[in-house]
């Protein structure tokens, strides 16, 4: 059992401070009926309402966003828009952070979640998660990229892991990679004089990034598209 205005604010964006406030002002029912008391304590099976939305009883919380262009993936920034800013308040809860990050100018798939494990069996290099995206450059494609990208390509902070390049136009492709260095797929691209005019994340793991999910929009994750995230993690 645990007090309300905690549970309150460990599940949503607010501080315990507004959590305090929401209950005092009659917008929270537990069970169907208003509680005005902060100390109220609530069970894993109460039903707690923060006006219509119900607040999740889950431990922890999978987000998936069609990020567009425009935001920068961070939880705050004093100057520029974040990802978390597209993050509906019903969805919101204190602790979440994106799972990896997206170039402003990148957009697709990408991951929001409050379970720091989770994040990082997704991201470590060692776990081999592939990420598949869809990329446009200034350049024709060539077979001499193919093999680069195959082979590994030594960039400043060392040598890639082989990456799997397939092309689809003069000058698209896409590429699938087992890790996420800084900016890595337009400094790999660098390498061969071609610059990214176009870079979108297709897929994480097994989870492709849903066809319905308009650009700019997020919704929580089943737990079979969790698994299906981690399915090719390696222990």
């Amino acid at each position: 059992m645990e007090r309300l205005d905690k549970i309150i604010s460990s599940r949503t964006g607010l501080s315990r401070k507004e959590a305090k406030a929401a209950v005092s002002g009659g917008k929270v029912t537990v069970n169907g009926n208003i509680i005005r008391s902060s100390e109220y304590k609530v069970g894993e099976n109460d039903e707690i309402f923060l006006g219509c939305n119900k607040i999740s009883e889950k431990a922890h919380l999978y987000i998936v966003l069609h990020k567009p262009k425009g935001y920068v993936s961070a939880t705050e920034d004093p100057t520029q828009k974040t990802v978390l800013e597209l993050v509906p308040e019903e969805l919101m809860r204190s602790g979440l952070f994106p799972a990896g990050r997206l170039d402003k100018d990148t957009t697709g798939l990408m991951i929001i979640t409050d379970d720091g494990d989770f994040a990082h069996r997704i991201l470590s290099p060692k776990k081999h998660v592939s990420k598949k995206y869809a990329v446009t450059i200034d350049l024709p494609v060539t077979d001499a990229m193919e093999k680069g990208f195959a082979e590994g390509i030594e960039l400043n902070d060392g040598i890639c892991k082989t990456a799997k390049l397939e092309k689809t136009g003069e000058y698209t492709c896409f590429v699938t990679l087992s890790e996420g260095r800084y900016h890595q797929i337009k400094r790999m691209f660098g390498c061969f004089g071609a610059k990214v005019t176009e870079l979108h994340r297709l897929s994480m793991g097994g989870f492709f990034l849903p066809d319905d999910l308009p650009e700019g929009e997020c919704r929580e994750l089943t737990e079979e598209e969790v698994a299906l995230i981690e399915s090719k993690v390696k222990e």
